[in-house]
């Protein structure tokens, strides 16, 4: 009798179960359909603002600033994203000395220009967490001495260009709107329910949902050892485009990093250390740029959508080379903390387009301030 039981449980969790894959694989066959067919060429060139941009930017600046109050540590007020750093080390970006003409534009208009500049590599989160904990990890480039008219109306940052990416080439979320909602809910600690606005199904985002899953990705061996991407677009003189860096240990000496001990809180600050300060080895990277192609489907206001490389390869236009150098000292590690990274701290030749970039402009400068004024920077 007992064992009819466990045999008839056993065929009916088999029945499910292979229904639920069969849902599963359905839903999946049905939602590639819909984006195949919705998520095609061609697309404008040109910037398209929502109407309501404006009230959710404002929106979301009061509750970055709540977030930012909610981390704060018992001295010093820290960042709503990216808020710890492994390390703000001192690098010299190099262009290209065979850029292609049509990509000399702004800090790349002279071939074999090297710039000095701060490289600043960091986890994604809002709150300072151990390493091995699953998270976005960030890179924000600052070159330095930069002629020219910037962007920004703040004298502080006459002199330079910033890039800001993370390692990963989508953003979770699509626009200004769909961000609004999603940051509100995570600000309250709701972060799956960021996805699930309402009980309509017809509101949920299941692909963003897994855009954000796959960014929350367990930690490299070191920072210098992923790929960083800018997600969203900007100009390059007349060209559309995104930005990537990518690990070029080609063009270093050779070099293997120990292995780390990913058990301590701060490893990958521990590895940058080791290559940079102990082993006095330098690290290298490509700076890459790939242009917008409007014939296929490469949004400019939709930063969940990744553009083909098999239709628009990236390309190489600097070199990026963080030297051995001793970082890791309460000085350096202050100086770095009272830096601002923002993408808007450009040439007009390099300006943010989209959405995203339009909300970071808001964001980023009312944050900065914000910051730097309760922790008594000027």
């Amino acid at each position: 009798m007992l064992k009819r039981f466990w045999l008839w449980l056993g065929r009916l969790l088999g029945r499910l179960l292979l229904a639920l894959l069969v849902l599963g694989l359905a839903g999946w066959g049905i939602g590639a359909l819909v984006y195949h067919f919705k998520y095609r060429g061609p697309v404008s060139t040109e910037e398209v603002v929502a109407p309501t941009e404006a009230a959710d930017t404002q929106a979301i600046i009061e509750d970055a600033i709540g977030v930012v109050e909610q981390h704060r540590d018992n001295t010093r007020v820290l960042r709503d994203a990216h808020a710890k750093a492994h390390g703000c080390v001192r690098a010299e970006v190099r262009v290209r000395d065979d850029l292609a003409p049509a990509l000399r534009h702004g800090v790349f208009a002279e071939p074999s220009k090297e710039w000095q500049a701060w490289v600043r590599l960091s986890n994604g989160n809002a709150y300072p967490q151990f390493d091995r904990i699953r998270d976005a990890r960030g890179m924000a480039i600052k070159l330095l001495d930069v002629p020219g008219a910037k962007l920004t109306a703040d004298p502080r940052h006459a002199g330079e260009q910033d890039f800001v990416m993370f390692n990963h080439p989508v953003f979770f979320v699509r626009d200004v709107a769909e961000y609004r909602s999603n940051f509100a809910a995570q600000a309250e600690g709701k972060k799956v329910l960021a996805f699930f606005p309402s009980g309509d199904p017809r509101t949920w985002e299941l692909r963003h949902l897994f855009i954000a899953l796959r960014t929350l990705s367990p930690a490299p061996e070191s920072p210098v050892a992923t790929t960083y991407s800018s997600v969203a677009p900007y100009k390059l003189g007349p060209h559309n485009i995104k930005y990537r860096v990518i690990p070029a240990p080609e063009q270093c000496p050779d070099y293997q990093l120990p292995e780390q001990n990913r058990d301590l809180p701060n490893f990958l600050r521990s590895a940058l250390y080791q290559q940079l300060s102990l082993d006095r080895m330098p690290a290298c990277f490509a700076l890459q740029v790939q242009r917008q192609n409007p014939q296929y489907y490469m949004p400019i206001e939709d930063t969940s959508i990744e553009w083909d490389e098999s239709i628009s390869p990236f390309e190489t236009v600097a070199d990026i080379r963080l030297p051995a150098q001793d970082f890791d000292s309460p000085e350096q590690n202050l100086a770095c903390d009272n830096l601002s990274f923002n993408p808007w701290h450009a040439l007009p030749e390099h300006r943010p387009i989209g959405g995203i970039n339009r909300l970071r402009k808001a964001v980023y400068e009312a944050i900065s301030t914000y910051r730097l004024e309760r922790n008594g920077v000027r």
